[in-house]
C-alpha cells in the first residue's frame, strides 16, 4: 500500500473512532443529566409502609399551621385518621376532626408504581362535595419515608373553577415513620402539618360520611 494510502486509512479509523467516542460520552451525559426515575421491584408494593397499619387509628395534633386563621376548623378538635380499607391497589384513610367526618384521603399505585393522593370530601348525606378528588401524583427524588404530591392539572382546573386560585401551588406530603405518621400541605406562604403517634392506637372512630 502507498505511503498516503496509509495515512488516509489510519485517519479514516481515526476519524471514526472519535465519532465513537463522542456519541458514547454525549450518551453518558445525557443519561447523568436526566436519569429515568425506576418503578419498584417487581413484586414490591409501594403501600406496604401504610398497609402496615391496616385496620388501625391513631390520634393527632396540628404541629404548624401558618399562618393562623380566625376560624381554624381544626382548633380544639380531636384528631383522628383511621386505615379503614386497603384494598389492592388502594388505601383510603378517614381523616375524622372532631364530629366533622367529610375527609378521606385516598391513596392509590399508578402503572408506573409512583403513588397518587386524592382528597374524597363528602357531605352527611353521603353526596360529593363541589370540592373533591384533588390533589396529585408522586413527586420523585423525596427522602425515604417522604411522599410529596404537587397539585396535578386536573386538580388545578377545579380550584380555578371553584375561585381557589390560591391553592394552584399546593404540594401535600405525608411522611411515615415506625413512631409516626404525618400529613402536610405546604405552598408559598402556607404551611399546615398533623403529626399522629403510631406509638398508640385509638378506638376506630365511626366511617366516613359516604363510607
Amino acid at each position: 500500500m502507498r505511503p498516503d494510502s496509509l495515512i488516509r486509512s489510519a485517519c479514516t479509523r481515526r476519524d471514526a473512532l472519535a465519532s465513537v467516542l463522542a456519541l458514547s460520552f454525549g450518551l453518558g451525559i445525557a443519561a447523568c443529566a436526566a436519569p429515568t426515575p425506576r418503578p419498584p421491584a417487581s413484586g414490591a408494593d409501594p403501600l406496604a409502609p401504610l398497609r402496615a397499619l391496616c385496620g388501625k387509628a391513631y390520634a393527632g395534633r396540628v404541629v404548624a399551621d401558618t399562618p393562623a386563621s380566625a376560624d381554624d376548623p381544626f382548633a380544639g378538635k380531636s384528631l383522628v385518621m383511621h386505615v379503614r380499607d386497603c384494598r389492592s391497589g388502594e388505601i383510603r384513610i378517614p381523616f375524622q376532626v372532631g364530629e366533622d367526618r367529610s375527609r378521606t384521603w385516598v391513596i392509590d399505585v399508578l402503572a408506573d408504581g409512583r403513588l397518587r393522593l386524592k382528597h374524597d370530601h363528602r357531605h352527611r348525606d353521603g353526596s360529593a362535595d363541589a370540592l373533591t378528588r384533588y390533589g396529585g401524583e408522586q413527586r420523585v427524588g423525596t427522602p425515604a419515608g417522604r411522599y410529596e404530591f404537587p397539585v396535578d392539572a386536573e386538580s388545578q382546573a377545579l380550584f380555578r373553577r371553584l375561585g381557589r386560585e390560591v391553592s394552584l401551588g399546593n404540594v401535600w406530603a405525608l411522611e411515615v415513620a415506625p413512631q409516626r405518621f404525618v400529613y402536610e400541605l405546604a405552598r408559598p406562604g402556607r404551611l399546615f402539618r398533623v403529626e399522629f403517634d403510631l406509638s398508640a392506637p385509638v378506638a376506630a372512630p365511626p366511617p366516613p360520611w359516604g363510607g
